[in-house]
C-alpha cells in the first residue's frame, strides 16, 4: 500500500494555486506557446478595444453586447490556462513530495576504502559527496547518495521512494546492489561507492522529470498542434474576407446591416478548435501525472506517448509471466509405491529445505494427504543440506536415509548403493522435462519412490491480459534463459504470441532491432546490467528501481515498485492518453457543426434575411444567439477538464473498433451537445432579461 498522499481531481490544495497561476499565464509570451488560444487571446484584446470605443459613443454595436462577448472571450482564455495550471499543479505537488525526501544527512566517508568497515571514517554533509567516494552506512543511517554496494548486506527501507513499507535486501554483487539516496538501512551495514555527483541523484532526476513534464511536447502533440493551427488559419482567412463581402453586399442591395467586427471575432473563436486547443497541454501533463501515480517515473512525455504506440512487448518470464519460483505441482510414484508414500518421503526430505521449492513440497503434501505435525525428536532426524556438488538434500531419520534431488544426481546416488534405478521413473522424468517442468526424484533407504514435478506457475489472470493486448494488435514475446522445450510449454500456458529461449544480451538486442527494422515500436523491462544494451535500444524501456544503476540509466522509465508486470499498465496509461487526446479532438471539431446553425444565421441575418431559415434552434435574437455560443464555447472547456485530467476510460479494443466508438460517442456527442447547451444558455439569458 502506497504511503504517499494522493490528491483528488479538484483538491483544495490544487485549486487555489491553479486559479492564481491561470491569471499569471495571461501574458502574451505564455499565450504564444498555444497558437489556437493565442488567436482567442488576440480576439479578446481586439474586442476590449472595441468596447472602449463603444463607451465613447462611436462603437459598432451596443456596449452591453460587446461587453458580454469580451468578458466571455477572456473567460475562455482563463479556463484554458486553468486547465493547464491544474494539471501542472498535480505534477508540482508530486515534485514537492519528492523534494521532501532530500534530507540534510551526514555521510560516513571512508578514509581507506580497501580496509572495508575497519577503515576510519569522517562525517561530512551528504551534499559534499562526489562520484567515486566510498561511504559506510550502518543500521539506522539514511543512505546519503545513490551508489553501488561494494561490501556487506542489509535490509533497506525504500518506502520513501517506492511508497511500499516492505523492506528489501541490498547486497554487493548481482542485480540488487544499487541503493538510492534517501532510503534507510534497517539492519546490518553496507559499504557504498557513490555513483553520482551532487544534483545528479535519482531523486533530483525524478524531480526534474516531473517538473519538466509540463512543457515537453511529444511528436504526436506537435503534429496535432500543426493541424489545429492549419484549421485556425483557414477559419481566420475565411472570417477576414466576410467583412468586406458583407459591406459590398449591403452596398449593392442598398439595404440591410453589415456584420460587425465583434461578431466576426465571436464567429472565429467559436469555429476554431478552441476546446482541444485549451485542453491539449493539460492532457499531456495529466498523462505524465497518471504515470507518476502508478509509481513510474517517465523521462519525458515522449516516453509516455511511445508507450501508447507500442505494438511489441518483450517480457521476462520469471517474475513477470510466472510467479518467479518453481512450485511443486504433482507426485508421480514409482511402480509399487503409493502416491501418499511418495508424498510422505518427499515432505520429510523437504522439512529443512527453506527454499520456495522445498516449502511448496511440504505444502502440497499437506493439501493432498493432510500430512502434518511430525515429531522430529522422535524421528531422531539429521538434516542433509543441499550442496552444489551433490545437488541432493534430505534427512536421515533413524535407519531411513531419504534424499531428493536432480534425476541424474539421484541416479548416481542410487547406483552407488548398488540399487536399481527403475525404468518407469526414468521415463516419467523425461515426460516431466518435456512439458517444461523440473523433475525431482525422491529415494527412501535406497528405494526410488518416484518423481515430484516442479513447475513455473503462470500468474493468475496473465493469460487474459495477453488476450486483451492481442485484441489491441500488440504482440507479446516472452524472453527466458530456459531451454526451448521449457520455454515453449510456459509460452503456450501463458498465451504469449512468441518466445525467445536461451536468451543472451546479444539475442535480446538483435530481436529488438529486427522488430524495429520492420517498423514496430518495442517495449521491454529489465533490471540487470546485462539488460542495459537492450533497454537502451527499446522504444519504451522500463528499468526496475531495484535493479542496477546501468539499467536505470539505460531506460526511459523507472518503475519504483520494481514490478515487471507494470509494463502492461504503462502501455495502458500511454494508450489512455492517446485515446483522450483523440476523443477530445473529435468532440472539439464536431462542435463546429452546431455552431454553424447558431452563429452564421445570427451574424448575417441583417445582410441576408433568408438565412433566418437556418435558425432551427429558434433562439431569442441574433445577439443572444452569438453570446450564447460564446458562453458555451467557454464553459465546454471547463466542463471537459475532469475528462482531460482523468483520461478517457481505457478499453482493450482494436484501433478500427476504437475509431468507430469514438466517432459515435464523441463525434455524435460533439454535434448534439452544443445544440442542447446553446439553447439552454439562450433560455437562461432570456429568463434573466439579458437577451
Amino acid at each position: 500500500m502506497s504511503s504517499r498522499k494522493s490528491l483528488t481531481l479538484f483538491d483544495a490544495a490544487l485549486i487555489g494555486p491553479a486559479v492564481i497561476d491561470a491569471f499569471k499565464k495571461m501574458g502574451p509570451r505564455t499565450q504564444l506557446r498555444n497558437p489556437v488560444m493565442f488567436v482567442v487571446y488576440l480576439g479578446s484584446i481586439l474586442t476590449t478595444l472595441l468596447l472602449i470605443q463603444s463607451w465613447t459613443g462611436k462603437g459598432e454595436a451596443e456596449p452591453g453586447f460587446i461587453l458580454a462577448i469580451t468578458l466571455w472571450l477572456w473567460v475562455t482564455v482563463w479556463f484554458a490556462n486553468f486547465a493547464e495550471s491544474l494539471a501542472e499543479g498535480r505534477s508540482k505537488a508530486q515534485a514537492a513530495s519528492l523534494r521532501a525526501l532530500k534530507q540534510t544527512v551526514s555521510a560516513k566517508k571512508l578514509a581507506a576504502p580497501k580496509e572495508g568497515r575497519n577503515s576510519r571514517w569522517s562525517a561530512l554533509p551528504a551534499s559534499s559527496l562526489v562520484k567515486g567516494d566510498v561511504v559506510l552506512v550502518e543500521s539506522g543511517d539514511v543512505v546519503p547518495a545513490d551508489g553501488e554496494v561494494i561490501e556487506g548486506i542489509a535490509s533497506v527501507d525504500e518506502s520513501a521512494i517506492t511508497g511500499e513499507s516492505a523492506p528489501v535486501i541490498r547486497e554487493s554483487g548481482g542485480d540488487f546492489s544499487s541503493v538510492t539516496g534517501g532510503t534507510r538501512v534497517l539492519s546490518d551495514w553496507l559499504i557504498v561507492k557513490v555513483s553520482v555527483n551532487p544534483g545528479e541523484a535519482f531523486i533530483d532526476r525524478m524531480i526534474a522529470m516531473v517538473e519538466g513534464a509540463k512543457r515537453q511536447k511529444t511528436p504526436n502533440e506537435i503534429a496535432l498542434t500543426i493541424l489545429l493551427v492549419a484549421l485556425t488559419i483557414v477559419f481566420l482567412l475565411v472570417t477576414v474576407t466576410l467583412l468586406p463581402y458583407s459591406l459590398f453586399s449591403v452596398g449593392v442591395a442598398g439595404a440591410g446591416v453589415p456584420v460587425t467586427i465583434t461578431v466576426l471575432v465571436a464567429l472565429l473563436v467559436c469555429l476554431i478548435p478552441t476546446t482541444i486547443g485549451g485542453l491539449l497541454s493539460a492532457i499531456g501533463v495529466a498523462g505524465m501525472s497518471r504515470m507518476m501515480q502508478a509509481n513510474v517515473i517517465a523521462t519525458s512525455g515522449r516516453a509516455v506517448e511511445a508507450a501508447g504506440d507500442v505494438d511489441v512487448l518483450l517480457l521476462d518470464k520469471t517474475g513477470t509471466i510466472t510467479l518467479g519460483n518453481r512450485q511443486a505441482a504433482a507426485f508421480f510414484p514409482a511402480a509399487g509405491v503409493t502416491e501418499e508414500q511418495l508424498a510422505d518421503a518427499a515432505q520429510l526430505a523437504s522439512i529443512a529445505d527453506e527454499t520456495p521449492e522445498g516449502r511448496s513440497i511440504v505444502v502440497l503434501a499437506k493439501q493432498k494427504f493432510n500430512i502434518r505435525e511430525r515429531d522430529m525428536a522422535a524421528l531422531d532426524a539429521q538434516f542433509v543440506q543441499f550442496s552444489a556438488q551433490t545437488r541432493i538434500s534430505g534427512i536421515d531419520a533413524g535407519e531411513r536415509a531419504i534424499r531428493k534431488g536432480a534425476a541424474a544426481s539421484i541416479r548416481q546416488y542410487v547406483e552407488a548403493l548398488g540399487r536399481p534405478y527403475p525404468n518407469d521413473v526414468a521415463k516419467r522424468v523425461d515426460d516431466v522435462a518435456k512439458r517444461g517442468s523440473t523433475p525431482l526424484v525422491v529415494v527412501d533407504a535406497g528405494r526410488v519412490m518416484g518423481v515430484v514435478e516442479l513447475k513455473d506457475i503462470v500468474k493468475g489472470g496473465i493469460k487474459e491480459r495477453f488476450a486483451e493486448l492481442r485484441r489491441m494488435g500488440i504482440k507479446t514475446v516472452m524472453i527466458t534463459g530456459d531451454n526451448k522445450l521449457t520455454a515453449a510449454a510456459i509460452a503456450a500456458e501463458a498465451g504469449v504470441d512468441d518466445f525467445l529461449a536461451e536468451a543472451t544480451p546479444e539475442d535480446k538486442l538483435k530481436l529488438i532491432r529486427d522488430y524495429q527494422a520492420d517498423g514496430r515500436l518495442v517495449a521491454m523491462t529489465g533490471d540487470g546490467t546485462n539488460d542495459a544494451p537492450a533497454l537502451a535500444q527499446a522504444d519504451v524501456a522500463v528499468a526496475m528501481n531495484s535493479g542496477t544503476q546501468a539499467a536505470k540509466e539505460a531506460g526511459n522509465m523507472v518503475d519504483l515498485d520494481s514490478n515487471p508486470t507494470k509494463l502492461l499498465e504503462i502501455v495502458e496509461i500511454g494508450k489512455q492518453m492517446l485515446m483522450t487526446r483523440g476523443s477530445l479532438t473529435t468532440f472539439s471539431v464536431a462542435n463546429d457543426i452546431a455552431k454553424y446553425f447558431v452563429i452564421i444565421p445570427a451574424a448575417f441575418v441583417g445582410t441576408y434575411p433568408q438565412l433566418r431559415a437556418l435558425d432551427i434552434m429558434h433562439l431569442t435574437n441574433p445577439n443572444s444567439a452569438i453570446v450564447s455560443a460564446v458562453i458555451f464555447n467557454a464553459l465546454v472547456i471547463v466542463a471537459l477538464i475532469p475528462l482531460a485530467l482523468r483520461g478517457v476510460q481505457y478499453r482493450a479494443i482494436g484501433a478500427a473498433l476504437l475509431l468507430r466508438r469514438n466517432l459515435f460517442i464523441y463525434g455524435l456527442g460533439g454535434i448534439l451537445v452544443p445544440f442542447v447547451g446553446i439553447k439552454l444558455i439562450d433560455m437562461i439569458l432570456a429568463a434573466l432579461s439579458l437577451a
